[in-house]
C-alpha cells in the first residue's frame, strides 16, 4: 500500500485481519482511500483543521507532518475517552486528509476537529457499531475455520474499515445465507461476503 492509500486502524482492529489471513498471506481487511470515499453513509461531517501548524507535539520522525501529528492525537482520542464511539480510520497522506468512521457523537466530532492542524481535512462518517464490537464479531466468524467444510471454503476474515466484517469465500452465493443465519439477524447487517481466490504458498 502506498503512502496515499495507507489505512490506519487501532490496535484491536489491526488484530482483526485474522489468523486465516496470516496463514494464507491474505490482504483481507486492507482499506484504501478509494474504498473509504465510495462507502455509503447516511451522513458525512467535514471539518478543516484550524489549529496552527506545529502546535501539536512533534512525533520525532524526520518527515513529521501536520497530518501525522493530527492522526497521532486522534488515535489517543479514539482509543481513550471515545473508544465506545470509534470504528475505524483511513488516511490519504497525499491529500492530507482522513476518513473517520464512528457512531455519531457531537463531542467526539468536536474533539477530533479541534485537534486537526491547518491544512488537514477530516471527514466523519456515521456507523452504528464500534471497533471493539466489530472485532469481536470477526473473531467469532474466524474461530473455527473448518466449520463450513463441505458447504463452502472460508478463506479470509477481516474488517473493511467501515463497520463491516469482510468474509472471503470460494462460493459467496452459498456462503452468505449460511453465515447470516449462523450469526443471527442482529449481526447479519455487519457481514459482507465476497469471493476470495485460494491463496498460494510462494
Amino acid at each position: 500500500m502506498d503512502r496515499r492509500t495507507r489505512a490506519r486502524v487501532g490496535t484491536a482492529a489491526a488484530g482483526a485481519v485474522l489468523a486465516l489471513a496470516a496463514l494464507q498471506g491474505s490482504g483481507a481487511g486492507a482499506q484504501t482511500v478509494a474504498d473509504a470515499s465510495s462507502s455509503p453513509s447516511s451522513s458525512v461531517t467535514v471539518c478543516h483543521g484550524t489549529r496552527p501548524e506545529g502546535s501539536l507535539p512533534d512525533l520525532g520522525f524526520p518527515d513529521d507532518t501536520p497530518l501525522q501529528r493530527t492522526l497521532n492525537h486522534v488515535d489517543k482520542i479514539a482509543h481513550g475517552r471515545y473508544a465506545e464511539k470509534f470504528t475505524s480510520m483511513a488516511v490519504d497522506e497525499e491529500g492530507s486528509s482522513a476518513d473517520i468512521y464512528r457512531i455519531p457523537s457531537a463531542s467526539f466530532d468536536a474533539a477530533v476537529c479541534g485537534t486537526a492542524e491547518k491544512g488537514v481535512t477530516v471527514r466523519l462518517h456515521d456507523t452504528d457499531i464500534n471497533e471493539a464490537d466489530i472485532t469481536a464479531l470477526a473473531d467469532r466468524i474466524s474461530e473455527d475455520m473448518s466449520r463450513w467444510d463441505g458447504t463452502f471454503q472460508l478463506r479470509e476474515v477481516g474488517q473493511d474499515g467501515r463497520g463491516h466484517v469482510l468474509v472471503g469465500v470460494d462460493d459467496p452465493e452459498t456462503a452468505e445465507p449460511i453465515l447470516r443465519k449462523a450469526f443471527g439477524e442482529r449481526n447479519a447487517k455487519y457481514i459482507r461476503v465476497e469471493y476470495a481466490p485460494q491463496a498460494e504458498l510462494l
